[in-house]
């Protein structure tokens, strides 16, 4: 395996070089011959309830208590113990009886009689509570590092379930600069088709307002020239020593997914990433920032045939969710971006014909806490950065360490029941699940349940099984289907 070194762009290299470089960067970590379907003949396929799926990540740990399962509430003073705050937001009603929400997310709240609420959402500590490893965990539901490529769970969908339109790419990532935050790496190794090959990865789109300008030729460029470009792009691909940069397979899925993108940017279903092509006021409604616009991409996308569609509120380390001091002051803000665009999302595809065939899954990594780092025990080091016995100041108020004994995941369309609450956590600290833990295997296995994937699915990969849930252990939460 070529290591970064031998990556380097010398001065005298040549552009081919640098192609070839590139294509040795991206294949590096990839399986060598074509994975298989195994055993299909003993797999039976559950009846799919949805077509296609958005989630909508919140990245960096969305605290629970401050969002989707308030607790005992208490404001903001001076001098008041952090061991007495569990929640800095109240509670409020919502169209459902028996479920209340955190102040903040009212319109949320008024979409609720169309969710399902899982609050017992359960992860690992993993050794270190770090973000990329329960990012990694949670988007493949393989714990790194493995011994191949694990893929997306988007990419399991385009690979096994095809497009829904030929045209549109499957597995379309809204949101996310992979470049240039702080962990690109951490963040380039699960935002991927792995072993699968890359026609089966993300088409990423960091800027939603930008898309359009993802497929069309850059400006100045005729349709002659780019065809030219394309043609010696494909050259170059079928060219390359065969096994010194890519296997056969990967040589050949890259020429696939070439193709794919040529074919989008010459049809007219690419009108479908141009947000200016939407009425005003209904961009005036999601327009609360990137994940805002995201979640209207993501319809359009939906409507246009994606099969996958991932919207996220970013992961940057140390902002957004990722609030290890200010948590009040962040949230609250963080509520204005995302309760909008979530309820408008879920109004506009009911209003579409489109939500009981669309699964949308809003989750986080981890949720947080004031005081406990993991679950009581965890000898998993502190991160938090406001560290203090009292409240002293603003940035003290609010939930900053990684809490991985309790979760919440919202879920919408797509067959799970409506109005339906599943799973508790305890009322005081430690405010771990009590009632149906969900573990990460279990509600990928849900998901794919609903998409129509057994969670036993395996492809042989390097003469052995790879499985959709790791080991095929997962298994769906029947009750929250109707």
């Amino acid at each position: 395996m070529k290591t970064m070194n031998d990556l380097m762009i010398g001065g005298g290299q040549s552009r081919r070089d640098f192609l070839k470089a590139l294509i040795a960067a991206s294949a590096a970590a990839m399986a060598g011959s074509e994975p298989r379907l195994m055993g299909a003949e003993g797999v039976v396929q559950p009846k799919p309830t949805a077509d296609a799926c958005i989630l909508l990540w919140m990245g960096g740990g969305m605290a629970g208590p401050d969002t989707l399962d308030p607790k005992r509430y208490i404001p903001f003073e001076v001098g008041t113990e952090v061991e007495k705050i569990i929640s800095t937001f109240p509670a409020i009603d919502t169209a459902v009886d028996d479920i209340k929400i955190a102040e903040g997310l009212e319109k949320i709240a008024a979409v609720m009689d169309r969710a399902t609420l899982i609050r017992s959402h359960v992860q690992p500590d993993l050794g270190h509570i770090l973000h990329s490893r329960h990012q990694y965990h949670w988007h493949t539901g393989y714990v790194p590092p493995v011994t191949v490529a694990a893929p997306h769970i988007g990419a399991w969908m385009a690979r096994l379930l095809g497009p829904r339109n030929p045209v549109i790419p499957p597995f379309i990532n809204v949101g996310q600069k992979i470049e240039g935050n702080g962990e690109s790496e951490e963040l380039k190794a699960f935002t991927t088709a792995g072993f699968l090959g890359s026609e089966y990865g993300p088409f990423n789109l960091p800027y939603p307002e930008k898309a359009a300008e993802a497929v069309r030729p850059p400006q100045g460029m005729t349709a002659e020239r780019f065809s030219r470009r394309y043609a010696a792009l494909k050259t170059l691909l079928k060219h390359s020593p065969r096994g010194e940069y890519l296997s056969d397979y990967h040589q050949e899925s890259m020429l696939r997914a070439a193709d794919n993108a040529h074919r989008l940017l010459a049809s007219k279903d690419k009108a479908a990433f141009d947000l200016a092509l939407e009425p005003k006021e209904n961009r005036e409604r999601y327009d609360t920032g990137r994940f805002g616009k995201g979640c209207l991409l993501a319809r359009r996308l939906v409507e246009a045939g994606a099969r996958f569609v991932e919207v996220t509120t970013e992961y940057i380390p140390f902002v957004h969710w990722d609030t290890h001091e200010s948590g009040h002051t962040t949230v609250k803000r963080l509520h204005g971006e995302i309760d909008g665009p979530v309820a408008q999302l879920i109004l506009d595809l009911e209003e579409r014909g489109l939500l009981d065939r669309t699964l949308v899954v809003l989750a986080s990594e981890f949720s947080r806490d004031m005081i406990i780092e993991g679950v009581p025990g965890s000898n998993a080091r502190d991160q938090a950065t406001a560290k203090t016995d009292v409240v002293k100041e603003m940035k003290h108020y609010g939930l900053h360490r990684h809490f991985t004994g309790g979760s919440s995941v919202l879920m919408f369309g797509g067959g799970v029941k409506k109005g339906f609450l599943y799973g508790e956590t305890a009322p005081e600290r430690p405010c771990i699940a009590t009632k149906n833990p969900v573990s990460v295997s279990d509600l990928h296995a849900t998901i794919f349940q609903a998409m129509g994937i057994s969670p036993k699915t395996s492809l042989e990969v390097e003469r052995r099984p790879f499985y959709v849930t790791k080991d095929g252990q997962g298994k769906p939460v029947r009750e929250l289907f109707g």
